[in-house]
């Protein structure tokens, strides 16, 4: 009967510790709708970049990391851990938004944030020729219909990241002038806007922020 004790003590004290090992998770992780209690801790983002080998999820699920621009990808990770594509990608798509609005709002304030100055300078000629003119901007933005990263560069001498997104974005613009009379746009009208953007960034730099440096059709 003791040995039969015994034993029980023992089971119940590797049960109780194999459910706390099982139990535990490190990291910020997303919470899910239906929890997943076999859910491998290899989904961490830890576990993003295998040492020695291996898909990395973060640059394989966006573009191919064999490519030309998936192994600048990799470049970019291995200068800077903190780097991940995903959040990038994210952090594009919001600042299209900002800066797309921005412009239509003539603010110069953000976009002098966003922009490098080779594609500020163009940027704030535009807005003030459209002030001496006395045209006004009625804009709203829509929504993003694709945001798809397209190209990647790294220069290992500088570090130099460049990253080129494709983006096409819905809104509504309407340009009066001073009168009121409508000389560009249409009220209510939705319209499509396609870009193609550079974004560019030194990877050894402690400012995590990328800047708009080129811009295409």
């Amino acid at each position: 009967m003791i040995q039969i004790i015994i034993l029980a003590g023992v089971a119940l004290f590797l049960i109780l510790r194999l459910r706390n090992v099982l139990g535990t998770r490190e990291g910020f992780e997303k919470p899910r709708e239906v929890p997943d209690r076999n859910a491998s801790v290899a989904n961490d983002r830890t576990f993003d970049v295998i040492e020695g080998g291996g898909v990395d999820r973060d640059i394989a699920d966006i573009i191919d990391p064999e490519s030309p621009a998936g192994k600048a990808l990799a470049e970019m990770k291995r200068v800077d851990p903190d780097f991940s594509v995903s959040e990038f990608s994210h952090g594009a798509r919001a600042a299209y938004e900002m800066i797309v609005m921005a412009y239509e709002n003539g603010d110069l304030d953000t976009l002098r944030g966003f922009l490098a100055s080779e594609v500020y300078e163009p940027f704030a000629s535009a807005i003030g020729e459209r002030n001496r003119k006395g045209y006004t901007v009625e804009a709203q933005f829509s929504g993003i219909r694709e945001v798809k990263l397209i190209d990647a560069h790294f220069d290992s001498a500088t570090n130099e990241a460049d990253i080129i997104m494709r983006f096409v974005g819905e809104l509504t613009s309407v340009v009066r002038d001073s009168s009121g009379e409508v000389v560009e746009g249409a009220p209510n009208e939705l319209k499509q806007q396609r870009d193609v953007w550079t974004f560019s960034r030194d990877m050894t730099s402690d400012n995590p922020n990328w800047h708009l440096s080129g811009t295409g059709g």
